[in-house]
């Protein structure tokens, strides 16, 4: 769970909706991230104008991998993940992927992706910058 403390802290951003490589949706987003249970798990609170999450991100020492639980108003899933490159990558399926990743100014990113046609097109992103 240490490889992902890059997430912890209070943040504010942007969200961004693309739709054949256009932004259709454009609004601001706060999330607080930490951890809880003795930093056995990490716990994310997302709010945007689109989307509000609640998820949580644990490390299973049996399966040796991530498994993102995702809590919405619309029901709950459950994705595996994995820590790769410095990001952490979840699988929605075999061509839907969510990756976390820390920016250059001290900030992180998260976005979508969906597998169309043999490439990788975004889907959505969120850039965050820490309010602390």
């Amino acid at each position: 769970m240490e490889q992902l403390s890059f997430l912890v802290g209070e943040w504010v951003g942007t969200s961004k909706i693309y739709e054949n490589g256009i932004v259709t949706k454009k609004g601001s987003a706060y999330e607080k991230i930490s951890y809880d249970l003795n930093r056995s798990i990490l716990v994310i609170e997302l709010n945007t104008e689109f989307l509000q999450l609640h998820t949580i991100i644990l490390y299973d020492e049996a399966d040796e991998k991530y498994y993102y639980y995702r809590f919405s108003k619309e029901g709950s899933a459950r994705y595996p993940a994995e820590f790769k490159e410095e990001k952490l990558i979840v699988w929605k399926d075999e061509k839907t992927r969510f990756v976390f990743g820390s920016s250059p100014e001290g900030g992180f990113k998260e976005y979508g992706e969906q597998l169309i046609n043999g490439d990788w097109v975004k889907i959505f992103e969120d850039t965050f910058k820490n309010t602390q």
